[in-house]
């Protein structure tokens, strides 16, 4: 493949056929693999070379593979032993009816950061959702927008597919990446529960029925603090090497532990404090089935990053950049929130936006961590279109049909754009 460069074209060309044939319902894997082949004969490659790209492209995301592998024990821990339910419960129960907005968005922000999928934490809390929402006669629409809003500032911080894609497409520390969140997160859920606040008695209301549908057996969840030592224990060795960085205690600093061992070791560490030693091999493959759709997902990402990455697409992007005379600091966020509207995915959008304009975005004089930092707030702009799982099992988690799913994604977008905002004034203007 040495010396080849597949034209800007060919390349555009794959990826509207991926769009296309994801759209259309094809398994999101094959659509990426095909639009990646279609795209780079179109651009010029023959048969060979096209496997080439995609062996490179797909080599290429490996390494967030892994870690997200990794991290599947620590999800499962979290998801199967009702941990994320115990700390859900005892967040909404703390704060109350009065400020039910608020504790619903904190709590999905809490459960995603530790470790669960957003579409999971959706899924966890939208039972308390809905029985607090018909108590207090809030609309579907203002709580599934506290809960994606609140998942949202949530997914940035956490060790995620997402947060761990950003962090290697960047060769970056993911711990770091998480610290470098924080404050565009805090700003998300504060636009969340004021958009959802105005937006309590609009749309449809929750029904007795949703509730009768909604209820959860929570007899058999771990007590709080019990459930919180997997993510303290994860949250603490993660955060070790930038806190030694910051004080200046050598030790500290030189304590570079991969989030490839820091995580299960978490999850391990907080089976075993809730008792449940014994499911290790139980709570470990379901972490593993969890992830296994990610995964693909990543590898079929990965060939189609691979065609970009192969093209002239991101040269011709930056000439279009400097010729209308637009900072170039804007490329990181523009192509998060592109790749990942394109997917309907944020991590698939990460990927994608690391791989084919990493390059690009550096050389532009963007910072390695302001990259990634740009690259996924940006992600999480319109990542949640139809042509996405994560649309249609919040709608579900809600008893909303398509129409008023649909109603919702401007609101997302604002608090998404508000977290991109924010993260490009600070990482891409101030520091």
């Amino acid at each position: 493949m040495e010396g080849l460069t597949i034209s800007w074209i060919g390349a555009l060309a794959g990826l509207a056929i991926a769009i296309i044939l994801i759209l259309r319902k094809l398994n999101p894997v094959y659509a990426l693999f095909l639009g990646a082949i279609v795209g780079a004969l179109l651009g010029g490659a023959n048969l060979e070379q096209t496997i080439s790209v995609l062996i490179s492209g797909t080599q290429s995301v490996m390494g967030t593979v892994i870690r997200v592998l990794a991290a599947g024990v620590l999800a499962g821990v979290m998801m199967e032993s009702g941990a994320a339910e115990t700390i859900a419960q005892a967040i909404v129960k703390k704060f109350g009816g009065s400020k039910a907005i608020l504790a619903l968005a904190l709590a999905t922000m809490i459960i995603t950061a530790v470790g669960v999928f957003i579409p999971v934490a959706v899924l966890i809390v939208a039972p308390i959702a809905l029985s607090v929402g018909n108590k207090m006669g809030i609309s579907k629409l203002a709580l599934l927008l506290a809960l994606s809003g609140g998942g949202k500032a949530g997914n940035i911080i956490s060790p995620n597919p997402n947060t761990i894609a950003a962090a290697r497409g960047f060769n970056l520390d993911l711990s770091h990446v998480m610290l470098a969140g924080v404050v565009p997160a805090i700003c998300g859920l504060i636009m969340t529960v004021l958009v959802a606040s105005m937006l309590k008695n609009k749309g449809v209301k929750v029904s007795e029925q949703d509730i009768m549908d909604s209820d959860v057996d929570t007899s058999k969840y771990p007590a709080l603090g019990r459930a919180i030592v997997a993510p303290v224990v994860a949250v603490i060795l993660l955060m070790i090497n930038p806190i030694g960085s910051i004080s200046g205690i050598e030790a500290l600093s030189n304590f570079k532990v991969d989030a490839m061992y820091i995580l299960p070791i978490a999850g391990i560490v907080g089976m075993l404090a809730m008792g449940q030693g014994r499911n290790i091999l139980k709570y470990s493959a379901s972490g593993l089935n969890k992830m296994t759709a990610t995964v693909l997902i990543l590898i079929g990402a990965g060939g189609i990053a691979g065609l970009i990455s192969a093209s002239n697409l991101s040269a011709h992007v930056v000439g279009l950049i400097e010729a209308s005379g637009v900072s170039g600091t804007f490329l990181a966020p523009l192509a998060g929130i592109l790749m990942a509207a394109a997917t309907a995915s944020t991590s698939t959008g990460v990927i994608l936006a690391t791989g084919s304009f990493g390059e690009a975005i550096l050389n532009m004089g963007t910072a390695p961590l302001a990259a990634a930092v740009m690259v996924h707030t940006g992600a999480t702009v319109i990542d949640s279109l139809p042509q996405g799982n994560y649309f249609h099992v919040t709608a579900d988690s809600m008893k909303m049909s398509i129409k008023q799913r649909m109603g919702l994604i401007p609101y997302e977008a604002i608090v998404g754009g508000t977290m991109a905002i924010v993260a490009t004034i600070i990482y891409g203007f101030i520091l």
